[in-house]
Formats: structure tokens, sequence, C-alpha cells
């Protein structure tokens, strides 16, 4: 492989797929891997190599299939800063999809052979694993949804619903539970401010009651942070049921992250203690933030869990999805019915005037929260993110425009923003920067990680003048300028910091600075106020990828990363530490799962490949109390009209 003007090119491709290469279209990685089957089976026929190399492909951008007939999908190269190829000698498709059933390295159908690295099902073709994967998902998904839960008492079940759920507003909260009480799965969904989490806490409440007490109960999330906040969610609306029997059958749940839950097994990431033959021992397992779970990884959760667990799911379609191959959570939600009905028991709790594909979700064990019961009234987040979700990119606009105090629209004239523009981004990354800075040199770990979540810097790329790395190097900058010397400097456990280190020249956001975070690493990296963001799962600390922190004078001349709730934090000295990365700002992606007071989006040009419908609806929502959208209406407009679309068959039923 060698790099020519920035494109990996495989040396060994053939003709076809070097062309593919070179456009961008495939990777190198892509071309090696289908030569390499290819090889192995006796297949020369460039088309299928091709076929197979665009499968490897969409794994890697997020999908778990390719369809070959659909060409303006495949036709997008990749990368942050790619631009659109041009005409490429694409195969005829009804030919090419032939030449791929007649492969040796391709197994056709459901029943095909078991050894083949590809399969071919219903014009889709899959790299065999994610095939397995997406089968197990189907068959264990719809398994729990044709074995309805018997035996229980309808009028116990009927008097906790309402005493839990007493409010009117409440008729989808209370079909929530009697769902989840009378169904082995049920899919909890709804934007910002639905209350799902509260609805959680108090279906846990129904089941102890009617199905317990003593159910064993899981909490659970993606990544650590998220599990956090569910945890702490939970037990607030626990402590506050009014009725304290209630209370006591609930508990105090754990919530941990689903790799934890799973049990991770030394040397692997798709192996866990708990499988198909060692099943996890709850009654009851919720994972929240469903939306960022990845379809090998919903493969291993069904897999492990009892077949007659009730299992609850609970996230925002919306949102992006995983960073890794699926979109689960948005399959279970739009495909078609599995169950032949709804039980009786679960039709008896249906809001008046349910539409019919509301009811046709139900089947599917899916349940909708639309009352927002979070957010002040004048708060104009919400409305742009439903004009988001709708893809109305005039409605999101003119929300956008209309201003106020918790939504903002910095309009730039050119691809980057000025120095003038970007000054209300400055003024509230100084604020929170400086804020979190001196709490950390006086070593208030509370006060720290809450300036931690204050403001949050969130960009689409990582790298080039639209990525993480260059916002994140100058608002390190200006947090150094606005905060100014460390005059107690620490020694001992962590490291030092020197008087002054970090100080250097204002920078404006053309260029990133070229020395003040350079020189205060060069003194050490573990110095009060670094906020830091883990970038990998560590079961020694309990700390796991997403999770964020800072460092803060210990008190003894030292200093500590703390982590988690700032009312408990976690303390990590950082020689314990996973790896970790500075985060002043972080891309869309890495914000799943957290809230912060403001959020500021600074988006790429219009032509960005990465510029998405579920990527602004994403940022959006990570705002609890205001947003500031920066970019032009056309960048606005791209987004708005450019929905995410992960090839997949989880939707689609089986021919």
């Amino acid at each position: 492989m060698t790099v020519v003007d920035d494109v990996r090119v495989a040396l060994r491709a053939t003709p076809l797929l070097a062309r593919f290469n070179a456009a961008g279209v495939l990777a190198a990685a892509d071309v090696h891997v289908a030569v390499r089957l290819g090889r192995l089976a006796g297949e020369g026929d460039e088309r299928v190599l091709l076929a197979v190399a665009l499968a490897v492909r969409a794994v890697r951008s997020g999908s778990v299939c390719v369809r070959l007939d659909d060409l303006d999908a495949l036709a997008v190269p990749e990368g942050e800063d790619a631009v659109p190829a041009g005409p490429l000698p694409w195969p005829e498709p009804r030919a090419w999809g032939t030449a791929v059933m007649a492969s040796p390295v391709v197994a056709v159908g459901v029943d095909g052979p078991a050894d083949r690295p590809a399969r071919w099902v219903d014009g889709r073709l899959y790299l065999d694993r994610y095939w397995r994967d997406e089968l197990l998902v189907r068959r264990q998904v719809d398994a729990r949804l044709r074995a309805p839960v018997g035996g229980v008492d309808e009028r116990r079940l009927a008097a906790a619903v309402h005493r839990l759920f007493p409010d009117a507003r409440d008729d989808r909260q209370r079909l929530a539970a009697a769902t989840a009480v009378l169904s082995r799965l049920t899919v909890l969904t709804g934007g910002p401010g639905t209350g799902k989490t509260t609805t959680v806490a108090r279906v846990l409440a129904v089941l102890q009651d009617v199905a317990g007490p003593g159910l064993r109960i899981a909490l659970a999330a993606p990544t650590g942070k998220a599990a956090a906040r569910l945890q702490e969610a939970v037990r607030e609306v626990v402590a506050q049921l009014d009725d304290a029997a209630d209370g006591e059958r609930v508990g105090s749940p754990e919530a941990t992250t689903v790799h934890r839950l799973l049990g991770w097994r030394p040397g692997s990431s798709t192996r866990f203690r708990h499988d198909a033959r060692h099943h996890l021992p709850h009654d009851v397992v919720v994972v929240d933030e469903t939306s960022m779970v990845s379809l090998p990884l919903m493969a291993r959760l069904l897999e492990a869990l009892r077949p007659d667990a009730r299992l609850l799911l609970v996230g925002d379609p919306d949102q992006l999805a995983s960073v890794e191959a699926g979109a689960v959570l948005g399959d279970l939600v739009h495909r078609p019915a599995v169950a032949d009905g709804v039980p009786g028991a679960v039709a008896a709790f249906e809001p008046a005037g349910l539409a019919e594909p509301e009811r046709e979700q139900l089947r599917n064990g899916v349940v909708r929260l639309t009352t927002v019961h979070r957010q002040e009234e004048d708060s104009r987040i919400l409305p742009l993110a439903a004009a988001i979700r709708d893809g109305d990119a005039d409605r999101a606009l003119a929300v956008l425009r209309a201003g106020g105090s918790s939504v903002q629209f910095v309009e730039v004239t050119g691809d980057r923003p000025t120095e003038e523009e970007i000054r209300p981004v400055r003024d509230d990354a100084e604020e929170a920067g400086v804020d979190l800075v001196i709490a950390a040199r006086e070593g208030d770990a509370s006060r720290a990680l809450r300036a931690l979540e204050a403001h949050r810097l969130m960009l689409a790329h990582r790298r080039g003048p639209a990525g993480v790395a260059h916002w994140a190097a100058l608002v390190e900058q200006w947090v150094t300028d606005a905060a100014g010397p460390d005059r107690t400097p620490t020694s001992g456990p962590g490291g030092t910091t020197a008087p002054g280190a970090g100080r250097a020249s204002t920078s404006g956001p053309g260029r990133a600075p070229a020395s003040g975070a350079d020189r205060r690493a060069a003194a050490s990296p573990w110095y009060p106020g670094r906020p830091l963001l883990v970038t990998a799962n560590d079961r020694e600390t309990g700390l796991y990828n997403g999770d964020t922190g800072v460092v803060v004078a210990d008190g003894e001349g030292g200093v500590v990363a703390v982590f988690g709730d700032p009312r408990d934090p976690m303390r990590v000295r950082p020689h314990r530490l996973p790896p970790v990365e500075t985060v002043h700002a972080m891309t869309v992606h890495r914000g799943q799962g957290s809230q912060f007071g403001t959020v500021s989006l600074i988006l790429p040009p219009a032509t960005s490949p990465l510029l998405t419908r579920e990527l602004l609806y994403t940022a959006v929502t990570r705002a609890r109390e205001s947003v500031r959208v920066v970019g032009t209406e056309e960048a606005v407009r791209a987004a708005v009209g450019r929905p995410v679309l992960r090839a997949s068959g989880l939707r689609e039923p089986l021919s």
C-alpha cells in the first residue's frame, strides 16, 4: 500500500478495483480483504471482488450489508473531505447479481452453506458474520414478540399502572407500563424531554408490584456516562414516588455499561462470559440510549438473556446510530408488525386517537412518548429539534433565526467563521473553562465536574479546519489565556506544572496555537483543569470509552482525575488511567449519551458528507438550556435534507 495525493492505493488491486480505489469509493483495506478472499476461494471475477469490497466498506460505514442496485449510495466516496466520484465502470446490475450468486465466495439464501465469507439474501450482500448477527437479532426479537407473558393479574396491573401514572397526560406511559408487564420485549422511544427515564423508573415499580416482588433488574447503557445518568435519574424518581412501598420494591438499582453487564473476556472484544449457554440471571434488563447499540452488541445481549426475561429498550431513533455497524433501534421501530395482534390487556391501555401506524408499531412492542415534560416553556430547542427531525429546513431556519436565549444561529459569511463571528463561542468556552480551571486548582472536584458540563463545543469532523483537532487547540488557548498561570504549582503523584505553563499569544480561528499547549504538555500532561475523555474501556478502574472527567489538585501537592456524578466523584490517579484525550471539543458522535448546559455546534461546509439530519438533531438535543449553531444557511439545509441511510435487512421481511 502506498499514498498518492492523500489517497491510499492498494498495490495489489485488480484493474477494476484499482479504479474504485483511486476514486475514493473503496479504501485499500476493502480491496485487500476482497482480493484475499477471492484468492482463497479461487474467485477471479473482478465484479464479484468489487461486490465483496463494497460489503467490507459498508460495514466500516455503519451499514450491515450492501445493495448492488443502489448506485447512488455506492458511488459516494468516503472521508471527511470526500468529493463525488466521476464516472466509474459499474457492472450491469442484473449480470452483476448473477455473478455474485454463482461465486464460491458467496452463500445464497438463509439456508446457504455456512462456510463462505459472504452471503446473498433478498438482493443484499453481507459479510457472513454480520448476516448471522442480523438473523439472530431477528429471530430473538420475533420469538419474544410472539410469546406474550401469561398469568398476569389484570386488575392488579390496572391498579398499579394508574397509581404510578395518575396524570391525564400519562396515557402513553401507562401503555408502556402495560406493554412491559405483558411482553418479553418493549421498545420505549421519544424525543428529548418526553420523560423516557422517568417512565422507566415507574415501569420498574409496576413490574415489581405485578410480576414481583424481588425481580432481578439490570440497568445498562452503551457508555459509562450514559449509565451514570440512567442510574442517577432512576434513583431520583424512585426516591420521589408517592407510595413508599413502590420505592422499597424498586430499591436503588445500579447501572453499568452493556459490555460490563455481559462480562468482558480478556483479549476479546466480541465474546463475553454471558452468552447463549451462560445466560444473564436477571428477570428484567433495561438498556438506555439504545440508538448507540451496534448490531453485533445487540446480538450478544439478546442471546445472553433468559428466554423468559423481559427486555426494555429505551432511546431516540432519530439520533445518530452506533459508530459501528447497524441501526438496530431504528430498524425495530420501523419494521413491519411481527405479532398477530396486541394482547387484549395491552389494548385496554391504548390512548384515544392512537394513529394506525403507531398501532402497528405496538404489535412490535413499540411505544413512543410524545408529550414534552422538560425544558422551559419559552425554550426553542425542542421546536428546532422537531423541525430537523421532520426534515423541514425552512422551519428549522426560521426557529434558528428567531433567536432568543435558548437558540442562536451564527450565520457565517464564508466557510470559516471570522473572529467576530466566533466571539460568542469563545465567550462561553472561556467562562466555563475558567470556572473549571479555578475549581480544579482549588481541588473542588464537584464544581469542576459541573463546569465540565456547562459548555461543550461540538463538530462533525475530526480533522481539518472544521475538525476537533483544530478547534480543541483553539479552545485550550482561549482558556489558558483567560485563566492565567497556576500560582500554586503542584508536584508529586501525577507530575508537575510550572507557573505560567501554557501561556501563549492569542490565536484566531484561522490557525491553531503553536506553542501554549505544547509547552504545558512538556511540563506535565496532568495539570489541574485538564478535561479528559476516556478512549478505551477499562474494567480495573470502571472507566469506559466516552467517559469524561477532569484533573484536579488533590490537596496534598499532587493531582487526581475525577469522573462521574459531581455529588459523588470517582477519583483515579493519573498513572492508573486508561488511554485518554484532552476534550476541549468533541465530535457529535462522542457527545451521544451526554447533556450540556450550552452546546455550540460548528458546521462544516455544505459539501461535507458527514453533514446529516441525525448529526444536527443529535447535537441540538445534547443541550439542556441553549444551543448555538455556527455555519451557513446552505450547511443547515444540507444537513436537514440528508438523512443517514444505513443498509440493513432487519426491517424487511425475509422472502
